[in-house]
């Protein structure tokens, strides 16, 4: 089953994001047959991170939950999460990005 969460940053985020950027990035790289696409956003390119987006491959909704209490980026004063399910249109199209 595909997932998506969406990430909303607190302004103290961006210190976590410091200290952590390696082994959080390890840890997306272990878990990238379940966390299929990862990254930062922004509010306009070049400024600061103000969240993130995950899209998953994991059976079940608990998993995702485990993943992302388990990344060194998870702080929960700092940073919350929204969680959805997800069905990709065209499923038979190959995405690269």
């Amino acid at each position: 089953m595909r997932w998506i969460v969406f990430f909303e940053d607190t302004p103290e985020m961006l210190s976590i994001r410091k200290e952590w950027e390696p082994d959080h990035l390890a840890y997306l790289r272990k878990h990238s047959d379940e966390i299929l696409l990862a990254g930062g956003c922004r509010e306009e390119p070049g400024q600061a991170y103000v969240g993130g987006l995950w899209v998953l491959d994991v059976p079940s909704r608990e998993r995702v939950v485990e993943l992302i209490e388990s990344d060194p980026y998870y702080s929960p004063d700092r940073r919350s999460y929204k969680i959805r399910t997800w069905g990709k249109a065209f499923d038979d199209l190959a995405v690269t990005l």
